[in-house]
């Protein structure tokens, strides 16, 4: 969720680096920022809430060492005192933190005790305490933050520095580190685009690893034993340009388009491998699909490809519920693990619950060294490059490419599955032209006034449905709310009245009279219906027309959804990119 970023090394303007690498990081989602850098022998600080945006990095004064944070409040408000970095007593020790400290409150408890002051509501600032009370008993800073760390029970990534030491240390347990190698120095972020104008060459910190750099040299080791690690350096292969806006008002209408290439990027996977992982689907005794929000949604699409295209039985759950179902398992079963960041919390529990039963792990992710890619047993990526607007548009028809790709290879057709797949790749570049977009401004600005929306769908088209909801709440606040057609009469249509836009996703497929049905019986009760459909019918006020696509109905069906939520947020003149609550990557459960 909270962005951290931290530089030591020749340049002078590390503070400066800071507060950029923090706005690379805006998109992650936060409500207050910091930065804490070495001035000779001291520690200068400046924290405020609000936006990063506007601060000038060059307004900072020179210096060679810096880290800075990007906070979403959880334990205290949202107040200057409670951002990130946070300080001993004597500013000696700064600290910036992503997760949760779990037993904050009882070393919190033990360090008032010794005569510790606290200044914030924060379970973070327990740590620089903590640390400080370890320097006690050794002069060595490393040392004492790994004695500190040893203490923490919960999920965290830490970066620590001191006044006496031109390093910074930092460890990871749960939430994601990655260091970035540059000839003058080292980077220290929890994502890449934070330095990745700077260097693309990278290396990945495990769990219960330790980092120590003074810019000049790098040490990895255990956080327990101290053993040193071995890491190989791995190149960084998305352009700086992709994670930019270019010409685009904002990321989100950016990466929709982005669309017009991602999905073919998407399907071009090692046939070897996808036919792999087939076989272990195929050999499996029990697979399930698991993901968090829209990656959820993506596994329910999955399961409908693989019973629809492969006539393969798979299970479906939300990896929040997921350690609920370990008496499912054994090791002969499978799970597979949706993530766009690799790093989410609730998905890396999963597969913990998987591993310890001695399942295996298939990652399907938009990261290749993230958490849950290194975690797995077999990983395909989606190849949708970096994704910035925290509603998630191309990393979900990425998605859906890749779990389709999977069950046409599991039903023995894998050419047959590319080759639709790179057809409608082709229909979606030729669907995203500036004449379709104003159509869904216009489109947009008939329904913008509303507070309630409903959107219907059967069969593959169900989860696309709870997905347009998803994504027409987050970004412009109106209520939606997504439904299987069929469940209408049992209790959602009570909620028509005159005028309420309901969104019909359809396809040419068995289930097209179905859904035309429950679309009448939405009009019929005063419902404006919006057809999202490759043919227009005299049932809809409204026609969206989207390419025939058959098996990949869904991927074709979800993308003017996007666009019109797109126009739905700037219309009601909300920020799509950043909407209210939320966070890119959920590293906390």
């Amino acid at each position: 969720m909270c962005g951290i970023f931290g530089y030591v090394g020749n340049r002078s303007n590390a503070a400066g680096l800071a507060v950029n690498g923090l706005k690379s990081l805006e998109y992650r989602g936060y409500d207050s920022w910091g930065v804490a850098w070495k001035e000779g022998s001291a520690l200068g600080l400046r924290k405020e809430t609000g936006k990063i945006s506007g601060i000038n990095p060059e307004s900072l004064p020179a210096c060679s060492l810096a880290i800075g944070h990007t906070r979403w409040a959880t334990h205290g408000g949202v107040t200057a005192a409670n951002a990130h970095p946070h300080l001993n007593e004597d500013r000696t020790i700064a600290v910036v933190h992503n997760g949760i400290i779990e037993n904050y409150q009882e070393l919190r408890e033990e360090l008032k005790a010794k005569g510790h002051v606290f200044l914030s509501e924060t379970d973070t600032e327990v740590i620089p305490h903590l640390i400080e009370e370890y320097l006690k008993e050794t002069d060595d800073f490393a040392h004492a933050v790994r004695l500190a760390c040893q203490r923490f029970t919960g999920r965290y990534g830490i970066l620590a520095v001191h006044t006496t030491s031109d390093t910074i240390v930092a460890a990871r347990t749960g939430s994601p580190l990655i260091v970035g190698k540059a000839p003058d120095g080292f980077f220290i972020a929890s994502d890449t685009p934070a330095f990745l104008e700077h260097t693309r060459t990278v290396q990945y910190l495990d769990d219960g690893e330790m980092v120590i750099t003074n810019g000049k040299s790098i040490i990895f080791s255990d956080l327990k034993t101290g053993e040193e690690k071995l890491k190989r350096e791995i190149e960084i292969t998305w352009s700086i340009d992709e994670a930019r806006k270019g010409d685009y008002a904002h990321f989100m209408l950016k990466e929709i388009m982005d669309q017009k290439e991602s999905v073919a990027r998407a399907v071009n996977q090692n046939e070897e491998e996808i036919i792999e992982v087939a076989r272990a689907i195929e050999n499996a005794r029990g697979t399930f699909l698991v993901g968090c929000g829209t990656a959820h949604k993506a596994c329910m699409a999955g399961e409908h490809f693989f019973s629809i295209v492969a006539g393969k039985h798979v299970n479906v759950a939300p990896a929040s519920e997921f350690k609920l179902y370990h008496r499912f398992l054994r090791p002969e079963s499978l799970l597979i693990a949706v993530s766009q960041s690799g790093e989410t919390a609730d998905v890396l529990e999963a597969i913990q619950v998987a591993k310890s039963k001695g399942a295996k792990v298939l990652a399907i992710v938009n990261s290749p060294g993230s958490s849950i890619a290194r975690a797995a047993d077999y990983t395909l990526l989606i190849n949708a490059g970096p994704e910035r607007a925290v509603a998630s548009t191309k990393a979900l028809t990425g998605q859906l490419a890749v779990l389709m790709l999977v069950a046409y290879a599991l039903a023995g057709k894998l050419a047959e599955g590319k080759k639709l797949l790179l057809e409608t790749a082709s229909m979606i570049n030729d669907m995203l032209n500036p004449r379709y977009a104003d159509y869904l401004s216009r489109v947009a600005d008939h329904i913008k006034a509303k507070e309630d929306l409903y959107i219907i769908g059967r069969s593959w088209n169900y989860p696309m449905a709870l997905e347009s909801a998803i994504k027409i709440q987050e970004v412009s606040y109106i209520h939606a709310e997504g439904f299987a057609g069929g469940e209408l009469k049992h209790g959602p249509i009570a909620l028509i009245e005159d005028g309420m836009p309901c969104i019909v996703l359809a396809g040419n497929d068995e289930v097209l009279p179905d859904i035309l049905s429950n679309a009448v019986q939405l009009k019929a009760r005063g419902g404006y219906v919006i057809g999202v459909a490759p043919e227009r019918n005299e049932i809809f006020d409204e026609w969206i027309r989207v390419p025939d696509a058959g098996a990949a109905q869904p991927i074709v069906n979800i993308i003017p959804i996007q666009v019109l939520a797109y126009f739905l947020a700037v219309q009601r003149g909300k920020d799509p990119d950043m909407p209210r609550n939320l966070a890119k990557s959920v590293t906390v459960k």
